[in-house]
């Protein structure tokens, strides 16, 4: 029974998993930052944007 009330302790005390979600959490908001100024640059045309660039992806001779 110590065992177990030992384990609970220490998951309880680990710290990796609420570093992992804080990670997510930053990243989801730069995500989401870079789509909403991406979108203001290329005004009203993203998806025609988000084409030209997987085109130049694809095609390096493509790119203008």
């Amino acid at each position: 029974m110590d065992k177990l009330i030992q384990t609970v302790q220490a998951f309880g005390k680990d710290e990796e998993g609420a570093q992992v979600i804080e990670y997510a959490l930053i990243i989801a908001v730069v995500s989401i930052t870079l789509v909403v100024a991406l979108r203001d640059l290329t005004g009203s045309n993203f998806a025609d944007f988000i084409t030209r660039v997987g085109t130049c992806l694809t095609n390096g001779s493509a790119c203008a």
